[in-house]
C-alpha cells in the first residue's frame, strides 16, 4: 500500500517547536513581528517613532508623537494575562497539533496551571480559531463532499437523512502543485441545491474549481458562480 504522504507530513516537533518558541523572549520577538511586520508604529497616529519601555512582564511601546502607550499583547488574546507567554504558545501548539481535541484537563496537566486557567485558555483559542476560520474564502482547485457527524438512536434512519445526524460539507483547497492548503466543515440545513448554493456562496471564491461526487445538489456550486 502507497504512503499516505498526507498523513505522514513531518509537522512541527515539540523539540522544533520549543527551539522556536521555548522562552518569552522568543514568543514575544515573534509576536511583536506578527503584529507589526514592518516595524511598531502606533496605531492611533501611525507614528512609527517611540520609546521602549518595561511595564510588567510585557514591553510597552510609548509614541514619541502623541505620547500615547500600548502594550505588546494590548488587543490580542494575551490582553490582560498573568501568564507567561511561552506558556500561552506552548498551549496553541498542544491544541493545534491534537487530532481528535485536547480536553481542559489534558490542557491542565500538560502546562502545570489551574484547571480554571486551562478552561480559559482552551475557550479563548477556540473563539480566536473560529474567527480566523469566518475570515477567509477556499479558492483555487476544491474538492468538497458531502458528510454526516453524529450516530444512530434507537428507532432512528439509518445512514443519510436520519434525524440523529448534523448534515455538513467538508471542503478543502489545494496549491497548484496538489497539496492541501485550507480546510473549511460547514453545518448546512440539508443537502439541497439551495442550501449548497448559500454554502458556496459563503465559504467558496468566485471563480474557484470544485471537484465534487455526483450528488446533485452540488450543482449548487454552479447556481453561485
Amino acid at each position: 500500500m502507497a504512503m499516505n504522504r498526507i498523513q505522514f507530513h513531518a509537522g512541527l516537533s515539540l523539540p522544533a517547536f520549543l527551539a522556536q518558541f521555548g522562552t518569552d523572549e522568543q514568543c514575544a520577538d515573534a509576536l511583536e513581528a506578527s503584529r507589526w511586520p514592518q516595524g511598531f508604529s502606533y496605531p492611533g497616529c501611525g507614528n512609527a517613532n517611540y520609546y521602549l519601555l518595561k511595564v510588567g512582564k510585557h514591553k510597552t511601546f510609548q509614541c514619541k508623537c502623541c505620547r500615547l502607550q500600548t502594550s505588546l499583547i494590548a488587543g490580542t488574546l494575551f490582553q490582560s494575562t498573568h501568564l507567561a507567554l511561552s506558556i500561552w504558545f506552548l498551549a496553541i501548539y498542544l491544541i493545534s497539533q491534537a487530532k481528535t481535541g485536547l480536553s481542559a484537563l489534558d490542557l491542565k496537566r500538560q502546562l502545570g496551571v489551574s484547571y480554571p486557567t486551562a478552561w480559559l485558555i482552551q475557550q479563548k483559542l477556540m473563539q480566536a480559531m473560529v474567527e480566523r476560520d469566518a475570515k477567509y474564502t477556499l479558492s483555487g482547485n476544491v474538492q468538497a463532499d458531502d458528510a454526516y457527524l453524529g450516530g444512530e438512536l434507537a428507532g432512528g434512519k439509518a445512514g443519510r437523512g436520519s434525524e440523529n445526524k448534523v448534515p455538513f460539507v467538508a471542503a478543502i483547497s489545494f496549491n497548484s502543485e496538489g497539496r492541501p492548503l485550507y480546510i473549511k466543515m460547514a453545518p448546512v440545513p440539508g443537502f439541497s441545491r439551495k442550501a449548497v448554493f448559500d454554502w458556496a456562496t459563503a465559504d467558496l471564491a468566485p471563480g474557484c474549481i470544485v471537484t465534487s461526487d455526483g450528488l446533485s445538489c452540488f450543482a449548487g456550486v454552479t447556481d453561485a458562480g
